[in-house]
């Protein structure tokens, strides 16, 4: 049997310590494996994010503190939205250049999906990594820097308004939907088993 595959080497009965490289490798399959498991339940991972998030924000709340750590947590689910609402292919840059890559305008162009600039699982598993060390974060003292929470709470609804009329105003003027719900899906004919002979 080899070494790396149970631990023994030939010729040696007892066996050999594992080293940590070969243990931070286990561990970093199980975690991958476990991360592309959960890639279909797109509810059960978000509910978990929501209930995470919640959880935080229960724990400031008691604390009274941490909310600057709190206000960078904000902006950065906010920046996450943001690319997650974001063609991949940016339509300005693309119309300055001439590109033939722009979305389509009119019913009678080729159809072509909208391709986000941050998928939905990398938006998940960035909110929810974010989450956890922002909440790690709040058992250090070091990051409980005393500020006027209104004045954030103020400039950061501010600062969401301002982004999302900017990006609204972007999906109007080049005609994209970044959301599937709704849109009409278009179906082949049925498969009925049938075999045809001419």
């Amino acid at each position: 049997m080899s070494e790396a595959a149970g631990g023994f080497s030939e010729g040696d009965a007892s066996p050999q310590p594992l080293s940590l490289g070969v243990i931070g490798t286990r561990l970093a399959q199980r975690y991958q494996g476990f991360l592309d498991k959960s890639t279909p339940h797109i509810l059960i991972r978000w509910g978990i994010t929501v209930l995470l998030s919640m959880l935080f924000l229960l724990r400031i709340f008691l604390l009274q503190g941490w909310y600057i750590v709190t206000y960078a947590l904000g902006i950065y689910h906010l920046n996450l939205l943001v690319a997650f609402l974001s063609p991949k292919i940016e339509p300005s840059l693309m119309e300055d250049s001439g590109d033939e890559m722009t979305l389509p305008t009119r019913h009678n162009e080729e159809f072509r999906p909208f391709i986000r600039r941050l998928p939905e699982f990398k938006f998940w598993y960035s909110a929810t990594k974010a989450t956890l060390v922002a909440m790690v974060m709040t058992f250090f003292d070091m990051f409980n820097i005393p500020v006027f929470w209104p004045i954030l709470v103020l400039y950061f609804i501010m600062l969401s308004c301002m982004t999302m009329k900017r990006q609204i105003r972007h999906m109007i003027k080049f005609r994209y939907v970044p959301f599937t719900h709704g849109k009409t899906r278009y179906r082949g004919k049925d498969d009925t088993g049938k075999v045809f002979v001419s």
